[in-house]
C-alpha cells in the first residue's frame, strides 16, 4: 500500500475537511508511523463540524490536524460539490476495523483510551478475537469527571510507558478534540485519533443502521429511531442548520 503525498482540503462551512478515501487514509497512517511523524486526526459529521465552527479554539484543531476526515456523506457531498470526486466517507466505526485489519499485519500497537466502565477492555476483547495477531499495548476508561493534574500526568505516563503507535481516543465530540490537542506535545504514539460512538458500536453497545442507510446519508435517521431523546435536536436543527450554511457559503478547495 502507498500513501499519497498530497493533502488536500476542502472548506466547509469554515473546517478544513481533508480530501480522502479510505485506503488514502490508512496510507497516510503508515506512512507517519514509518517516518515517524506525529499528529492528531479528528473524525468529523455534520455535527461535530457544525460544533467545531462555533468554536475558534475548536476550529483551529480542526484545520491543524494531522487530517479531518469526512465521517458523514454531507461532508462528502460538499467536496464533491467543490471538484474532489475522489473523496468519500471515512467514518470511525469503519476505520477501526480497517485500521486493524492493517496493524495485525505490519505489527502497529493499539490503545484504547476512553468510554464507559469495561468498554475499552471489550473493545480489546473485540478485535484480538477478530485479529488474533494484533498487538494491543493497553486499554483505559478514565473518570467522566475532571481530572486533577496529578491524575493528568499519571494518565501521559501510563500512555506512554505502554508506547502503543495508536491511540483510539472513545471521549465523544468535542472532549475528544479537545482532550488531543492538549496532550499531543505530550504523548509519543504517532497517531491520536478521535473515533467517539465507535468504540459503543463495535462492542455492542449501541446497533448501527443497515449500511444502506449509511451510504445514502441516512444514518441520522437510524439513530434518532435509536435514541430519540438524547439525538432528535441534533438532527432535526442541525441538517436546516448545515443546509442553509453550505448555500450561502458552497464549499470550496482550501488553497495550500
Amino acid at each position: 500500500m502507498t500513501a499519497e503525498t498530497t493533502q488536500d482540503r476542502v472548506d466547509v462551512l469554515g473546517i478544513h475537511v481533508s480530501v480522502t478515501d479510505m485506503e488514502h487514509t490508512v496510507g497516510t497512517f503508515a506512512r507517519w508511523i514509518d517516518d515517524g511523524e506525529r499528529h492528531l486526526v479528528c473524525v468529523s459529521d455534520m455535527n461535530a463540524l457544525l460544533q467545531a465552527r462555533a468554536d475558534a479554539k475548536l476550529t483551529h484543531v480542526y484545520n491543524t490536524s494531522g487530517m479531518t476526515l469526512p465521517d458523514g456523506m454531507p461532508l462528502v457531498w460538499a467536496g464533491k460539490k467543490a471538484g474532489f470526486e475522489r473523496m468519500d466517507r471515512v467514518c470511525g466505526p469503519d476505520l477501526i476495523e480497517r485500521v486493524m485489519a492493517e496493524a495485525e499485519l505490519r505489527g502497529w500497537s493499539q490503545y484504547f483510551y476512553g468510554g464507559a466502565d469495561g468498554v475499552p477492555e471489550k473493545l480489546r476483547d473485540t478485535f484480538t478475537a477478530r485479529h488474533p495477531g494484533l498487538k494491543v499495548a493497553g486499554a483505559y476508561s478514565p473518570p467522566y469527571r475532571a481530572l486533577t493534574a496529578e491524575e493528568d500526568d499519571e494518565i501521559v505516563t501510563r500512555l506512554n510507558e505502554a508506547n502503543p503507535d495508536i491511540i483510539w481516543v472513545g471521549l465523544g465530540a468535542p472532549k475528544q478534540e479537545r482532550w488531543m490537542a492538549d496532550h499531543r506535545d505530550r504523548l509519543d504514539a504517532a497517531i491520536l485519533i478521535g473515533v467517539g460512538a465507535a468504540f459503543d458500536f463495535h462492542t455492542g453497545r449501541v446497533d448501527r443502521a443497515p449500511r444502506w442507510m449509511q451510504r445514502s446519508g441516512l444514518e441520522w435517521s437510524y439513530r434518532i429511531y435509536k435514541e430519540p431523546r438524547r439525538l432528535w435536536r441534533r438532527y432535526v436543527l442541525g441538517i436546516p442548520k448545515f443546509g442553509v450554511g453550505i448555500l450561502r457559503k458552497p464549499p470550496r478547495p482550501v488553497a495550500s
